[in-house]
């Protein structure tokens, strides 16, 4: 890097430029370069930024002195202010990003900061250093981290002035975001795009079918990323919506019934839609469809608490509760118009003797009648889908060496089959 690793230093000078002042110190002590970008309405900054709050509020098609007057007079006017210059710094942040004069972004903020910072640091690129150190941040962090790779630390107190604790906490913040600078260079040389990305979907009970998967997979010149089907199949999505990833194997399905039954690996969308909206290749396995989980034993709700639920305690902390038939008979149906109406080349491969490992000799659901959801996806599904079913337990290698030849097929059918030269991955 010919120039001084530089952070970005994002947030409200008005009402935390103490706070800021303090960690600007912090940051050009360690030896990097700051930029400022100021996004207060409520008042003149506490210093002089580099980047003046007006100027982010001309980023999002406003004028600074529009609305600041309303902002004390009610959250309708705070709400404006904060989505208004969320929306100014993401566009500031991104050309600075674009232009490569920052290596990494850091702000500070209680409920209000933290919505700002977040709205524009979280849509930034993969891998761009971005922290926010965040009186939420020992809270629910995914309305405001989403799918990104953000980072919050939790500020433990209230970002209102400095004390022996803060200075512990903000201290921490600017070494943590200057070593991120110093290392940016580093990390996007780690980003080689050379190998197609496959997706693959995982769970604890087919983990040993997706890792068989993945050998395979990159044995065969593909580069693989596995999303643990805990709720992070939204992230998944994400990335496919996004055109990260080139194909995928949705070899683990839990969330769909999470989601319906509110479970806590609920991924808080519906699932498989991604594909339908950008026809990459796919195949797709109903592995662990038929359960969805909630946390120990004693918080599984009332109404779920029946022996037709078979409930088995995954371990303490984690509880899986059976699907009904009538629900397997509406996941299939689900699982169908999915593949369905997903345009790229895609297929289905259906393990008769388990979906997961629940199912293996001497566990609770050996044994479970799965077939409403195996018959009703068969006749669901479009003839012209070719399914592959064998008697295997899905994670039997057996199964998923099957699974990665049928992906390969799918692979050698895409619009663009022959444009990628990894290995054998350009078959086709």
């Amino acid at each position: 890097m010919s120039r001084n690793p530089v952070v970005c230093l994002a947030g409200t000078l008005d009402t935390k430029g103490t706070e800021y002042a303090f960690v600007r110190d912090a940051l050009l002590a360690t030896g990097v370069d700051v930029l400022v970008v100021d996004c207060g309405v409520l008042g003149e900054p506490y210093f002089t930024p580099d980047i003046p709050s007006s100027e982010v509020a001309a980023r999002a098609g406003i004028d600074l002195g529009d609305f600041s007057a309303g902002v004390e007079g009610g959250a309708g006017g705070r709400n404006v202010a904060i989505t208004k210059m969320s929306q100014g710094l993401q566009a500031v942040l991104e050309e600075l990003c674009a232009a490569g004069r920052i290596d990494a972004v850091l702000g500070l903020g209680g409920t209000g900061g933290t919505d700002l910072l977040s709205g524009a640091l979280k849509n930034l690129g993969m891998g761009v250093p971005k922290l926010i150190v965040s009186t939420m941040a020992s809270n629910n962090t995914r309305p405001y981290v989403g799918h990104s790779d953000m980072l919050m630390m939790n500020a433990v107190t209230d970002i209102a002035g400095l004390n022996r604790i803060s200075k512990l906490i903000l201290s921490n913040a600017a070494h943590a975001a200057a070593g991120m600078a110093r290392g940016y260079e580093t990390t996007r040389s780690q980003a080689d795009a050379s190998k197609p990305l496959i997706a693959v979907s995982m769970f604890g009970v087919t983990t040993p079918g997706v890792m068989r998967v993945r050998k395979n997979l990159e044995e065969s010149g593909f580069e693989v990323v596995t999303f643990h089907a805990v709720g992070e199949g939204a992230g998944m999505e994400h990335l496919i919506d996004s055109g990260v990833i080139d194909g995928l194997i949705d070899f683990t399905l839990p969330e769909i019934l999470n989601h319906w039954n509110k479970g806590i690996f609920d991924p808080g969308c519906e699932r498989m839609e991604a594909a339908v909206r950008t026809g990459i290749p796919q195949v797709v396995v109903p592995g662990a469809a038929e359960c969805f989980n909630f946390g120990a034993i004693d918080t599984v709700p009332e109404e779920y608490a029946t022996a037709e639920r078979n409930i088995i305690i995954h371990n303490p902390n984690v509880t899986s509760l059976l699907a009904t038939p009538d629900e397997m008979r509406r996941l299939a149906e689900y699982i169908a118009d999915h593949v369905n109406r997903a345009p790229g080349p895609k297929a289905v491969a259906l393990p008769l003797l388990g979906l997961d490992n629940y199912f293996t000799e001497g566990s609770q659901w050996h044994g479970v009648d799965v077939t409403p959801l195996l018959d009703t996806l068969r006749a669901a599904l479009d003839p012209a889908i070719e399914v592959v079913e064998m008697e295997s337990n899905i994670n039997d290698e057996t199964f998923a060496d099957a699974v990665f030849e049928l992906f390969q097929k799918q692979w050698a059918a895409r619009p663009a089959a022959g444009s990628v030269t990894a290995a054998t991955a350009t078959a086709g």
